[in-house]
Formats: structure tokens, sequence, C-alpha cells
């Protein structure tokens, strides 16, 4: 699902499967030493994701330990996320050089769970996720911001290197042309090449909502 939502350049591997512990290198493995079966599962499926997409993109097949705050570490002039729910796993990496960073969120697609949007959502948000609910009740729009929140978070982090809590940025949905718009508090802050908006784009389907951002290199630095 999450490559139609991602420009040409970005390479991306997803799954409905479970994979063996093997996909995980010795280097990778330290991030879920003690941690539940389940949590073990699901990293495998992200790192055997993170691997099918790398050589897709034409990298040697290198480990991907976690870094702070459990975001990958990719090698050296990549940039990547990861994703996984109950059911699906899905990577997308590209060249830092074409790419500034990259984002991708994917949920089950069903309501959020009592009290969450209040937590996640700004004011202005929530107005836009009632009359939506309202308006086309076929998506669950609660779930879709979350998701999309989700997104910017992980652009986010890699090139800011801080914390950005849920309510500090604003998303704005096309429940039309299925993207959406990101307004960030501080551009600055975060670092070249990091946009005051971030665009990405949304899609539902299979039982899921998966969201995405790309964040393109400056034109004359590709």
């Amino acid at each position: 699902m999450i490559r139609h939502l991602l420009p040409g350049r970005v390479a991306c591997w997803d799954s409905f499967d479970d994979h063996p512990p093997a996909a995980v290198h010795r280097a990778e493995a330290a991030a879920v030493r003690g941690a539940t079966p389940r949590r073990r599962q699901e990293f495998a499926n992200g790192r055997y994701c993170a691997h099918r997409a790398l050589h897709r993109l034409g990298v040697p097949t290198a480990a991907v330990p976690a870094g702070d705050r459990g975001a990958p570490r990719w090698p050296d002039s990549v940039v990547g996320s990861i994703t996984h729910c109950r059911g699906y796993t899905a990577a997308a990496v590209a060249r830092s050089a074409d790419v500034v960073s990259l984002g991708i969120d994917a949920e089950p697609h069903r309501p959020l769970p009592e009290g969450v949007l209040e937590f996640v959502a700004r004011p202005d948000e929530r107005s836009r996720v009632r009359e939506l609910l309202v308006a086309r009740p076929g998506v669950h729009w609660d779930r879709l911001l979350f998701s999309a929140k989700e997104s910017v978070y992980k652009t986010w982090y890699p090139v800011a290197g801080r914390f950005l809590g849920f309510q500090e940025a604003e998303i704005v949905v096309d429940p039309v042309a299925g993207t959406f718009r990101a307004l960030l508090p501080d551009a600055g802050a975060a670092g070249p090449g990091l946009p005051g908006a971030l665009a990405g784009r949304w899609e539902v389907g299979n039982d899921l909502v998966v969201t995405a951002i790309a964040v393109p290199a400056p034109e004359g630095e590709r």
C-alpha cells in the first residue's frame, strides 16, 4: 500500500505476513532483548521490510539498529521510516541526496479509543474531524488524523533531533485529493531543508489507514 503514497525516488517494501527472527541482524537484536514475543516479532517484521527496501534502493544490506527513542539508524546517506500494526508492516527508504526526511505510518482503520482524540488533536482539528465524520462517514477521520501526526513526528525527529508533541503540529486533511498538510511550530529550529509545512498523502484500504510524507531535497542539491 505504502508505495502508492511516495515518489518514485523512495524505495518501499511492505508485507501482510510475519517473518522469522532471522531477519534481524545481531547488531539490531539488542533493541528487543528481553521484550515480549509479540514485540520481537514486530521488530523482526520491520527489519525484514527495511532490509528489502534497502536492497531495492541499491544499498548493500546492512544492520538497521535502533537509536534514540527507538528510531531506526539507517546507513550513511540514507533516510527512512518503518511502521507496523497488527497484520501489516512497511518500510520506506531514500538517498539523502534526493529526500531530506520521510515518515510513514499504518493504523487499523477503526475509531480511536475514547479520549485519545482530545489528547492528540487541537480544537480546530477536532472540529474538522467531527464535520468529516458526519459528511463522509466511510472513513475514520480521527484515526487518519492520528496516523498523519505519527508520520509528521517520524519526519520531524531525525532532522530536528527533539520531541514534537501531538498538538504542536496542525493537520489539515483534504478528503477528496487524499492529501494532508502539517503546519509545523518552528521549522527553522529543525535545521535546513525542512519546510514550515509538510505535505503528505493518505489511503484507506485492507482495513488500514496509511499516511506518508517525503520531503524532497532542494533542487540544486540533487
